[in-house]
């Protein structure tokens, strides 16, 4: 029964969900167990829960039937969750769909987002070529960004804080279990333990700031590294960025 007479019955919102991509490679269920085992490395609760998109567009067109039952089950032994396909061929969706999962006809993580062709100058005041990307500084955010959240209080654990399209900076501890995304970087102005993913939604240029950094696991644009035996003693527990340089991250003291 409503706590109210004048109460809907239900309400439709708009709600933000983070998932995390399954990226295959192989449709070998065998490979792809050995393959989590390793990137887990046998935490049992690594991926919490969290809801996975999976995307078999690298597989070649060609490539062998997927066991998609199989697949699932061995992401959810993983603790992931998965809710949809992306990238699925026309022969694959009513095998899929028939299995509880959704199609993602959004576009690709790595596809270019549409935009208006930009009138050409002229030749005497042409802009010269753009050179590297400027360093990003705690505080500032990316120009891509449409916005900054900005925390007051502590994060707990078991609490997720998603800054979704622009940078997250949070002035009090992130604890233990806890998770801040932010499509942007991120700027902990205190004690960063717990998960932290920047560029959650393909931003290789976001960076992770902590005046501390002692976290369980950190990821930019997808590429992560979890902190097992400890964070770096050089950099633990002091003033540190965490960048992406090429496939790996790269974790430097800010002196």
């Amino acid at each position: 029964m409503s706590k109210s007479p004048f109460q809907k019955p239900i309400e439709i919102k708009i709600s933000t969900v983070v998932a995390v991509s399954a990226i295959l490679h192989t449709s070998d269920c065998i490979a792809l167990d050995a393959a989590l085992r390793g990137m887990t490395g046998g935490v049992p609760d690594f991926f919490e829960g969290d809801l996975a998109v999976i995307d078999v567009g690298d597989l070649a067109p060609g490539s062998e039937r997927i066991d998609w039952a199989g697949t699932i089950a061995l992401l959810k032994k993983y603790r992931l969750n998965p809710v949809a396909v992306r990238n699925a061929r026309p022969d694959m969706v009513e095998e899929i769909q028939a299995l509880g999962l959704s199609i993602d006809t959004g576009r690709s993580d790595d596809a270019a987002p549409a935009a208006a062709p930009a009138p050409a100058a002229p030749a005497a005041t042409a802009a010269p070529a753009p050179g590297p990307a400027p360093a990003l500084i705690p505080g500032a955010a990316a120009p891509a960004n449409t916005g900054t959240l900005i925390v007051d209080t502590p994060v707990r654990a078991g609490q997720r804080i998603y800054a979704r399209g622009g940078d997250l900076i949070v002035m009090a501890v992130v604890n233990n279990g806890a998770e801040i995304i932010a499509d942007g970087s991120i700027h902990v102005y205190n004690t960063l333990n717990g998960r932290a993913l920047a560029g959650a939604s393909g931003d290789a240029s976001a960076r992770i700031f902590a005046l501390s950094m002692s976290p369980e696991l950190v990821s930019i644009a997808g590429v992560y590294r979890t902190f097992e035996d400890g964070f770096p003693a050089e950099q633990a527990k002091q003033p540190a960025q965490i960048r992406l340089s090429g496939d790996k991250l790269d974790i430097q003291s800010v002196n």
